[in-house]
């Protein structure tokens, strides 16, 4: 038996934000997750290397969508 990492529980709270953010469904987010079980904490179950590669090049797209959405906006006023 397994039991999901303190690092794992944080994504999935970072997920549930993020669905609320951009009004995505959860499920389709909680699919992206990827774990492997932890070599050094015994029964848990990390995320792999390449996820969060993945989460934070997605995390700065998103951000730099936001901030030009923000410039045009600043430009239309």
């Amino acid at each position: 038996m397994y039991k999901l990492s303190d690092e794992v529980i944080s994504q999935i709270a970072k997920l549930v934000q993020l669905a609320i953010i951009t009004g995505t469904d959860i499920v389709d987010n909680l699919r992206t997750i990827e774990v492997e079980p932890s070599e050094k904490e015994g029964k848990f179950l990390n995320l792999t290397s390449e996820y969060r590669t993945i989460c934070e090049n997605n995390l700065e797209k998103l951000l730099e969508e936001v901030s030009a959405l923000s410039d045009q906006e600043g430009s239309l006023s």
